[in-house]
């Protein structure tokens, strides 16, 4: 089985797929949150033979809801009523974006690009933190 991350934003969702031995996170092309979005996650998900989602949920440093932590819920709890059989789960995103920013400037992708690329980076840091805490247990 592999795992879908979301990084969930209001214009884009960045996307991340593990491994079959749910190890890495991998990142794929962002998907644009718009009517539309849930017919191509269904796309996504049967072509990368996903058998569970993992949401982001952003709450703040302190560990307080925010806006934001209402729309991903929402998100999740729509994404789980569309897709029968397929596990939806949430876990918290915080500072994903901001290390996703500096893994990219690490990897020497000036700010200007970062742009295109952001949402999957975050959606890839989401799932590992999730993989790797997973085995950890």
């Amino acid at each position: 089985m592999r795992l879908l991350g979301i990084d969930p934003g209001t214009r884009r969702c960045g996307i991340a797929v593990s491994d079959s031995a749910e190890r890495m996170a991998f990142p794929r092309a962002a998907l644009v949150n718009d009517d539309e979005f849930l017919t191509r996650l269904s796309t996504l998900i049967e072509k990368e033979s996903i058998g569970a989602v993992v949401v982001g949920r952003p709450v703040a440093l302190s560990g307080r809801e925010t806006a934001s932590t209402d729309v991903a819920d929402e998100l999740a709890a729509t994404i789980a009523a569309h897709l029968v059989g397929v596990r939806v789960e949430r876990w918290d995103e915080r500072l994903t974006t901001f290390e996703a920013r500096r893994s990219l400037s690490g990897a020497g992708i000036k700010a200007r690009d970062h742009r295109e690329r952001i949402d999957s980076a975050a959606a890839v840091i989401l799932l590992q933190n999730y993989l790797d805490a997973r085995s950890a247990n």
